[in-house]
């Protein structure tokens, strides 16, 4: 009896320890899925952001690019002072490969990525009193990802090359024209910026130039009516 109770304790015992070593596995699992990006399988990310940088100061923003895949980043100012801001792209080892320009709009390309992240950076340090508001727009495009494709459907035996080299340039194609589109939500949204500030300065304008006028009106009126004002002297000469 009382070895069989041991050898219980025994079997307990390694049951416990073998919970423990599973959970700590599972643990050390998901910690090195959280530190990868959510988006590191995906063929193709685009991403538009709409960021406020204060006046005088500098934003970096980073991106995950893998290795052979295809960054591409524009920026546009949409509004805010003399409407230009500088822009700065640094690649994974630290060096900048779009060098800093005080320019309205601007955009960079890496057709071929190292892999790593790159910083974006947005530069309103000569502004020392307006802020602005920036578009930034950046897309990842693993092309390569076709080709992986194509040698998954060799291994089926199937004749797609045709089908596949379409399909990469439909893919090519497609983020042009988001590029595109990305400039013109840029120009539209200058615009717009600038007609709700034109419409601002009329109607402050306006609104001054009335009172203004309403004033000069009450003065003038004022004098007017002095002028013809007849003082009567309560004792009269004999």
């Amino acid at each position: 009896m009382g070895l069989t109770w041991q050898r219980l304790r025994f079997n307990l015992l390694i049951l416990v320890i073998a919970l423990i070593a599973s959970c700590q596995l599972i643990a050390f699992t998901s910690a090195q899925e959280a530190q990868q990006p959510w988006y590191e399988n995906l063929p193709a990310v685009a991403m538009d952001y709409k960021v406020h940088i204060d006046a005088g100061k500098e934003d970096c923003y980073h991106q995950y690019v893998q290795a052979g895949a295809t960054f591409y980043v524009s920026f546009s100012v949409v509004r805010g002072g003399d409407g230009m801001a500088g822009f700065a792209v640094r690649n994974p080892s630290g060096t900048i490969v779009k060098p800093y320009q005080w320019q309205a709009t601007a955009d960079y390309t890496d057709q071929v990525s190292p892999g790593g992240y790159y910083s974006v950076c947005i530069d309103n340090q000569f502004s020392r009193f307006a802020g602005k508001l920036v578009n930034i727009y950046i897309t990842v495009v693993k092309y390569d990802a076709w080709d992986k494709y194509a040698k998954e459907i060799e291994e089926l035996q199937l004749n797609m090359q045709n089908f596949t080299t379409t399909i990469g340039t439909v893919e090519r194609n497609i983020n042009e024209i988001l590029g595109y589109q990305a400039h013109s939500r840029h120009r539209e949204s200058r615009d717009y910026a600038l007609l709700l500030d034109n419409n601002s300065y009329i109607q402050t304008f306006s609104i001054s130039q009335i009172i203004v006028i309403l004033i000069t009106c009450s003065i003038q009126v004022f004098f007017v009516r002095k002028l013809f004002d007849v003082r009567s002297s309560s004792k009269s000469r004999i």
